[in-house]
């Protein structure tokens, strides 16, 4: 097996933009030929946009790229810009006079960094477009990441700086499968070959040590209300071919993921949610619980990074700062 990042997987383009003051940003994978593709959503705040085409019973068969971005809500209006990049070039659900481009999205808070009145827009979804290459992804504070953060149990104050993180694998019979994702939790971030938390909410008493936010919940010592302001996001890709109702089941168990990762995931102030995508260019045997367990190991692995790959921002300290204290 070869690591590498998401686009590992052939036929598919990586970009980010982003506003490096506003600190809010915007992450497309682009699929120009087509890719069948999936959606879980675990968490209840989540924000999106064409979700709909996912569906099996759907008349679309195929997306033809998926749109990240930060800016709650306001983010969404970025999938305009990658719809108008799609349709000048041809791509899309084909309706006569023109074409449709089908861009599922998905929007992680980050209003509480950088500047909150600047939101990812169309334009900025074009720019992420025009930077989409076949390059190993950029990681870190780019794109859709450059405003996330984890740690928030004790709101923004205990928090640490976060991003975006990719993993790939190839194999030697032709397999790829890759996964890209946005971490913007509420919980820790745990190295999963440890169980040890290496991001996370900080103890305001004592500095270097985490509070371990599944701990303070389960002792309920912790009794405030918490905001929706938290998501992870991932995709996670693979050139096998797969039907709609396949790449959905890619989609729940690359949620295995999260829970080897982030503690607790998947909670009421969270909106996760994994795309699972299939280009179809490999014709290999599927088996689906191969794909399964690889799909949460880059989803996983895409995660840690995240973490790792992150700058300290906006008065946020990251783990590589933590690292060389």
């Amino acid at each position: 097996m070869k690591k590498d990042t998401l686009t590992v997987v052939q036929g598919l383009k990586v970009g980010h933009a982003e506003d490096r003051k506003a600190l809010t940003g915007v992450t497309v994978v682009i699929c120009e030929k087509g890719a069948v593709g999936a959606a879980d959503i675990r968490g209840t705040a989540s924000g999106t946009r064409e979700i709909n085409p996912l569906d099996p019973t759907h008349l679309v068969e195929s997306l033809n790229g998926i749109c990240l971005a930060g800016g709650s809500a306001f983010g969404l209006d970025s999938a305009g810009g990658v719809m108008r990049y799609l349709e000048e070039r041809g791509i899309g659900f084909p309706v006569g006079r023109t074409v449709v481009p089908i861009v599922p999205a998905a929007i992680l808070f980050d209003l509480n960094v950088g500047d909150f009145k600047v939101r990812p827009d169309a334009a900025m979804g074009y720019r992420a477009c025009e930077a989409a290459s076949s390059d190993p992804v950029a990681e870190g504070c780019v794109g859709v990441g450059i405003g996330a953060s984890v740690g928030k149990l004790l709101s923004r104050a205990s928090a640490m700086k976060s991003g975006v993180g990719s993993a790939g694998f190839t194999f030697d019979d032709g397999l790829a499968i890759g996964a890209i994702a946005a971490v913007n939790a509420f919980g820790d971030v745990l190295d999963p070959a440890t169980g040890k938390i290496i991001a996370g909410s900080r103890d305001p008493n004592t500095p270097g040590k985490f509070l371990d936010t599944a701990a303070a919940l389960r002792g309920a010592s912790i009794e405030k209300p918490f905001a929706p302001e938290n998501t992870t996001l991932a995709v996670t890709a693979t050139n096998a071919t797969l039907t709609k109702s396949q790449a959905k089941k890619i989609a729940q168990m690359a949620q295995i993921g999260l829970a080897r990762t982030i503690s607790p995931c998947h909670s009421t102030v969270d909106g996760d949610i994994i795309f699972a995508i299939a280009t179809g260019e490999w014709k290999g045997p599927v088996n689906l619980n191969r794909l399964g367990i690889l799909s949460a190991e880059a989803v996983a692995e895409a995660i840690v990074r995240a973490v790792r790959k992150a700058a300290p921002m906006d008065d946020l300290p990251a783990w590589a700062s933590l690292e060389r204290r």
